[in-house]
């Protein structure tokens, strides 16, 4: 499948859960984006339409030889631990248009162990 097309059809499907996902400040929504490199996190407040939180693997102190599983699992407990600092225990989780596996689903299984409720 051409590049173009399938970055398209994820951008339909993050235009769809957006219309029905919204973040607070008191529940921000954790929205997640994935390249082919690296991954990113964020804690958005639509309300006010700021960042409340952002996490990414180029942050990460030590990668060495791990596999992008791994690293996702580590920018998972990284979100959380920024976002149980600003005392925030309770996210909505927005995957943008990806499948929940591999990558993804790692992430939202280590913020989940982090302490944060989706």
């Amino acid at each position: 499948m051409d590049t173009k097309i399938k970055r398209e059809k994820r951008f339909i499907r993050h235009k769809r859960v957006r219309a029905k996902v919204k973040g607070t400040a008191a529940i921000p929504r954790l929205c997640v984006f994935r390249s082919a490199n690296y991954i990113y996190t964020q804690l958005i407040d639509d309300e006010k339409g700021h960042t409340i939180a952002a996490a990414d693997d180029r942050e990460m102190k030590s990668k060495g030889k791990k596999t992008k599983i791994e690293i996702a699992k580590e920018v998972g407990k990284l979100i959380a631990e920024k976002a149980l600092k600003k005392k925030i225990k309770k996210v909505v989780f927005d995957k943008a248009g990806y499948a929940y596996h591999g990558r993804i689903k790692a992430l939202a299984d280590k913020a989940r162990e982090e302490g944060l409720k989706f």
